[in-house]
């Protein structure tokens, strides 16, 4: 038997989300999930993960909104896959192109789908190029290393000395990882 599931999310502990949970149940939904005070940029939400564990092959998960489910892109794409993966049918009560229990809606959120993982795709290698454009111009992006020219020549000397990666982090007041690295990149 399928079920038809509702889920509703406000961020702040002082909104209310009646209106959302009603809208949901007249909406035909048996069971309402409601996350209360919970980011959507945040995935491990209690009553979403509860809705997760809920859902079986066939159901129909109902949202007011697609926002409700996720607050980036990225975020709203994987959770749209893992739900189609599983067989879950998703409809936005708001964004009726929405509806994956129609085949029009189906072949809409295909198309929604390719160009959001397109979009994502993109941004990606922009921000590749412009690390690797940086990178050619001698620019390295990140924290610097708290190894400096100097620690590396006294950490090469006691390293000579038979000391061990642990004690010349200690005299040199750094982490032995950070000792340990630096002396690689050097040899």
């Amino acid at each position: 038997m399928t079920h038809l599931v509702g889920y509703a999310r406000v961020s702040k502990r002082d909104q209310n989300p009646d209106a959302q949970e009603a809208e949901l149940r007249a909406a035909g939904c048996s069971r309402v999930f409601v996350d209360h005070g919970e980011s959507s940029r945040v995935t491990d939400r209690p009553q979403w993960l509860a809705c997760l564990d809920y859902l079986r092959p066939g159901d129909t998960l109902k949202v007011r909104r697609l926002d409700r489910l996720a607050g980036s892109e990225r975020i709203l794409i994987e959770t749209l896959h893992d739900l189609d993966s599983r067989g879950v049918n998703i409809v936005s009560l708001t964004e009726p192109a929405i509806d994956t229990t129609t085949p029009m809606g189906r072949a809409l959120f295909g198309i929604v789908s390719v160009f959001a993982q397109l979009r994502v795709d993109t941004i990606r290698d922009n921000t590749q190029r412009g690390l690797d454009h940086a990178r050619a111009q001698g620019r390295v992006g990140g924290r610097p290393s708290v190894m400096t020219p100097e620690r590396i020549a006294a950490a090469e000397r006691m390293r000579d000395e038979h000391q061990s990666f642990e004690a010349i982090a200690r005299t040199l007041g750094v982490s032995a990882t950070s000792v340990r690295r630096a002396l690689t990149r050097e040899s």
